[in-house]
């Protein structure tokens, strides 16, 4: 594959995961609201709508400003790696953790009372250990890919070209 359709399939990847976590939490917002846990799977997982304030597992909550500052270098850092990734493996994973990262720094910047301020839309329960979201399969799946690249040496991007020495006269 070329870098330019790498680059695009990295992109398209991440505009596909915004898409498809913004959707849903629109779909959460409008059916979950003042609704109880709806058990899936025997209750393995469920359906509940949780606003979290915080990072993961709720904890930060009262930094949110920081976090989405985070969230927008994680995001910045990330749309250079994609343009950086040279292999579609490792194409699939930035892919993957640009769109779950900008999702949340969208939700982190525009679902707030002012701007920086807003809250992550939860609504898949995990069995009652945690609530997450659509963004959070994207980036734990990538993050789980990532690692297991790096463990299996797949290269990043392609090794630099050697200089041509200077010709002599």
């Amino acid at each position: 594959m070329t870098r330019r359709t790498l680059t695009a399939l990295t992109f398209s990847l991440a505009a596909f995961w915004i898409a498809l976590d913004q959707l849903t939490k629109l779909w959460a917002e409008t059916a979950l609201v003042g609704q109880p846990r709806a058990p899936i799977l025997g209750g393995w997982f469920g359906l509940v709508l949780v606003y979290n304030p915080g990072a993961a597992f709720g904890l930060g909550t009262g930094f949110v400003w920081i976090l989405t500052v985070i969230a927008g270098i994680a995001v910045v850092v990330l749309f250079v790696a994609a343009l950086r990734t040279h292999t579609l493996l490792w194409s699939l994973a930035i892919g993957s953790m640009l769109g779950g990262a900008v999702s949340h720094f969208f939700d982190r910047l525009l679902r707030g009372d002012t701007i920086g301020s807003g809250k992550i839309v939860d609504f898949i329960d995990y069995g009652g250990f945690f609530v997450g979201n659509v963004a959070d399969i994207a980036l734990v799946g990538a993050a789980i890919g990532s690692v297991l690249l790096s463990f299996l040496g797949v290269p990043f991007s392609s090794p630099e070209r050697p200089k041509s020495a200077p010709t002599q006269k």
